[in-house]
């Protein structure tokens, strides 16, 4: 039985030979065809240009030239054109922002402290200037981050359409970016809290603050740190991430108040009586009262009842950084008047018995 199938089955084989070699076989001829055409464009993403002109010339180097000279400049030009608009559409939304959070809001809760600070239109023109100007910063570093980020985006697409492998590319650069991370906390702490610093305009340069280690006046205020000058003529510098408190002294206005002390056996309402007086003086005085102090001082009474003496509490609302030397000048203002009027100011006194002894 097997020795009678043999024959038919190498009749078949042969017949299947013959065919293979006297005809052209369709899968045969479009494997090769794909193969090519991968060949040239690559197995998959394959752009319309290059499988085109392998197609009309079927030729891969004509095909592959096509790809190189023709599709992916114009891939190159639309990412930069996409990059380009982005870039613009960011700058217009920062620079939206950034005179949003300059301008001072209606419904500010420093609006009742601008109306009533000293100055008036001259406080509210000093405080939009400031407020433009601290914009201008905010826009400024904004701006350059956004167009970082985009322009790196874009770069790092371009590379990947001229054919460049992005993986070990991010790959370092996802490394590189963790180490600086660690070793750098204290400098991005320092840039937020510069930036947040900035935008709720907590000082400005010219201001007198007290941060903690000392008190003077800011002569620099960056991202990265805030320069101060105290009384001393010492110069701070002192990274904003360190700066966990602030006191501005001369924001929109100042107070000055002075405690001074009459002796117990003054009649008190005499003493109210001469500083109300001197305080009149000093308002009515053009050199004070209308460049340095925008209320006449207030007399508030007796504040405390000490060892040698009864303290007088005064008040006067100034200009910014002004109230230290307005309160030195009713100091020597009330001496004065105390001394013609034969007040006394009290100062600690003892009294010494001096005994003998009879042996």
């Amino acid at each position: 039985m097997h020795e009678k199938l043999m024959p038919a089955t190498a009749a078949v084989t042969s017949v299947d030979a013959v065919l293979n070699l006297s005809w052209p076989n369709p899968a045969l001829i479009l494997a090769q065809a794909n193969t090519g055409l991968a060949d040239a464009c690559g197995v998959t993403d394959q752009s319309a240009i290059c499988r085109n002109v392998y197609d009309w010339t079927n030729n891969a180097a004509l095909a592959t030239a096509a790809e190189w000279f023709l599709n992916r400049p114009i891939r190159v030009i639309v990412v930069l054109l996409i990059g380009w608009v982005a870039s613009r559409i960011a700058k217009r939304a920062i620079v939206r922002l950034a005179k949003r959070i300059g301008a001072a809001p209606v419904d500010s809760p420093l609006k009742a402290l601008r109306e009533l600070g000293p100055g008036g239109k001259e406080m509210q023109e000093i405080e939009a200037s400031r407020a433009e100007a601290r914009a201008e910063t905010l826009g400024h570093v904004l701006r350059s981050i956004v167009l970082v980020l985009i322009w790196t985006m874009t770069a790092m697409v371009i590379l990947g359409e001229v054919g460049v492998n992005l993986g070990p590319l991010i790959a370092g650069a996802g490394i590189a970016g963790v180490a600086l991370g660690f070793g750098a906390q204290s400098v991005v702490k320092d840039f937020l809290t510069g930036l947040f610093m900035l935008i709720e305009d907590n000082y400005g340069v010219g201001d007198v603050i007290d941060f903690g280690d000392a008190t003077g006046t800011v002569e620099k205020v960056s991202l990265r740190s805030t320069t101060v000058r105290d009384k001393h003529g010492t110069v701070w510098h002192v990274p904003n991430g360190q700066i966990n408190r602030v006191a501005n002294y001369s924001q929109l206005w100042s107070m000055a108040l002075i405690d001074i002390e009459v002796s117990y056996d003054t009649d008190l309402r005499q003493a109210m009586t001469v500083i109300e007086e001197v305080s009149a003086e000093m308002w009515a005085d053009p050199e004070w009262g209308g460049d340095e102090l925008s209320e006449a001082p207030r007399v508030l009474g007796v504040q405390s009842l000490g060892a040698s003496g009864i303290a007088l509490r005064i008040v006067v609302k100034t200009e910014p950084s002004l109230q230290w030397s307005v309160e030195r000048e009713l100091r020597l203002r009330l001496k004065e008047a105390f001394d013609k009027a034969g007040i006394e100011i009290p100062f600690p006194q003892q009294t010494v018995w001096l005994r003998n002894d009879p042996t």
